[in-house]
């Protein structure tokens, strides 16, 4: 059940001109930062993602066909991104099982010490 997502931090249209159609004004720049989510957490990465689309001819631009004023103005971006902190947030389930353990460790240690008998 891992499941790996991006949310998107930053949309941009930049003014340089797309390397299939050659129009002006008509890329896309989206920056994503991945999200992954399993049954007992969910941790925001620190890794990020872009994605560069031409909104004239509907075709994703991959980063081999970028130009070099292309790839100023997407580093450019980036350098202005404000990318969320590495984190990681516990759900219900994990928490009642750390609980559980804790439980069950707490009574095996007072059972041993002979504190509590059957």
């Amino acid at each position: 059940m891992n499941s790996s997502k991006y949310f998107t931090l930053k949309e941009a249209r930049i003014g340089n001109n797309c390397p299939e159609c050659y129009s002006n004004d008509s890329l896309e720049l989206t920056l994503k930062q991945k999200l992954i989510e399993t049954r007992f957490y969910k941790a925001i990465t620190e890794e990020t993602i872009s994605e560069l689309r031409c909104l004239n001819c509907e075709m994703s631009i991959f980063p081999i066909r970028w130009t070099e004023d292309i790839e100023r103005v997407v580093d450019y971006h980036k350098r202005g991104l404000k990318i969320r902190p590495k984190s990681t947030k516990l759900k219900p389930i994990a928490w009642g099982l750390i609980v559980l353990g804790v439980v069950l460790l707490i009574t095996t240690v007072l059972f041993v010490a002979e504190i509590i008998s059957i």
